[in-house]
């Protein structure tokens, strides 16, 4: 919750009497005393519920003092000859205090309120991370498990074959760990603000091109389809970390789309935006799902079944951010998705362009399947 600077709060009580005394000397002539006392006491109201309970306090002195001073009779002296008078001064005090004390009591209630909204949330999110930890990790680890024993147990009498598949599915299981470890703790990094932006020109040809040579295996069951231009303009990013998005999206559109499906990759620039589309035509989420399935932890129905502890679109929504941009899900026709991200375009050097669109041409296209 913001705060202001003490100081500011005392300032603000000098200006609002102040305020208050050019204009009742000014209407002095057409304003009964209990008129003017009145905008004096609109003064005390206004500073106690903005500033702290000193400066109301100040407030209502100051106010007292040149209501007194300037229009009680008699007039230049701090002398009041009708104590009806003293009844005002009072009765300004007491609302500068009372408000003071109701907008503290608000003030405070919603700070608990907020603290208490912080700790449900970070109870739901630790109660998620045990549950999709127990959950996803349970059944790669019964592989594991299952396939060592088996080794240990029965090796010498299995085949060359049957060896290397227990080998196999105990090297890819522990792989498959590992990326939702390392998924959970890349989370926890950004959730902490503790991952540094090292930003520089790059090309989105570039960091596609990268993107399908770390992410591409898991895609060789997929129609792949690149249609990212070169004449698209560099961006300021961490080419890393918007690597590790777009490949976020492959991986999504890998886990939940079935063998032989198109996935294409498209990206345009348009009104200082450079937009990065991954679209699948493997079906997708429930209408309600489109808003939530960027959340942590959020297992809709485009990931129910495939495994995964729920942060890979979420990871993907967190770097976006950080580069000030944004991601989001769309639905097409025939049942495709398409998840998007932002990134905003800032004026680029003139002279690495080429240099840089010549280095990823050639390997661009060599990265476009059919």
């Amino acid at each position: 919750m913001h705060r202001n600077h003490p100081a500011l709060g005392y300032l603000t009580a000098v200006a609002a009497t102040g305020t208050c005394t050019l204009l009742g000397w000014a209407l002095r002539d057409h304003f009964d005393l209990v008129n003017v006392a009145m905008m004096y006491l609109l003064a005390v109201v206004f500073v106690a519920l903005k500033h702290s309970r000193g400066a109301a306090v100040a407030t209502s002195v100051l106010a007292i003092a040149a209501f007194d001073f300037l229009f009680v009779p008699p007039r230049g002296t701090f002398a009041v000859e009708d104590v009806q008078y003293l009844f005002t001064f009072a009765i300004m005090l007491a609302v500068a205090l009372v408000i003071s004390r109701l907008v503290e009591n608000v003030k405070r209630q919603a700070r608990e309120q907020a603290a208490l909204e912080i700790e449900a949330e970070t109870e739901r999110i630790r109660s998620a991370l045990l549950a999709s930890i127990s959950h996803d990790l349970r059944t790669p680890l019964a592989v594991m498990e299952g396939a060592s024993s088996t080794l240990a147990e029965s090796g010498e009498r299995l085949s060359a074959e049957e060896r290397s598949a227990l080998l196999k599915n105990v090297v890819d299981q522990s792989r498959d760990m590992s990326e939702r470890v390392a998924k959970l703790l890349q989370m926890t990094r950004l959730d902490t603000g503790t991952i540094r932006v090292d930003r520089d020109w790059a090309s989105i040809g570039e960091i596609v091109a990268s993107a399908l040579d770390r992410f591409g295996e898991r895609l060789v069951q997929h129609r792949i389809i690149v249609d990212v231009p070169a004449t698209l303009p560099l961006v300021r990013v961490d080419a890393a970390l918007v690597e590790q998005a777009l490949g976020n999206l492959l991986e999504n559109a890998a886990k939940h789309t079935p063998s032989g499906t198109v996935v294409r990759l498209h990206a345009e620039a348009t009104d200082q935006l450079l937009t990065m589309s991954v679209e699948d035509f493997g079906g997708g989420p429930a209408d309600a799902d489109l808003d939530r399935i960027f959340l942590k932890f959020h297992h809709g129905s485009i990931e129910g079944g495939a495994g995964g502890v729920g942060l890979g679109l979420a990871i993907c929504r967190a770097i976006i951010h950080l580069h000030g941009g944004k991601a989001w899900a769309e639905r097409l026709g025939a049942g495709g998705m398409a998840f998007r991200f932002s990134l905003p375009i800032e004026t680029a050097p003139s002279v690495p362009i080429e240099t840089l669109r010549q280095s990823y041409d050639g390997r661009l296209s060599n990265d476009t399947r059919h």
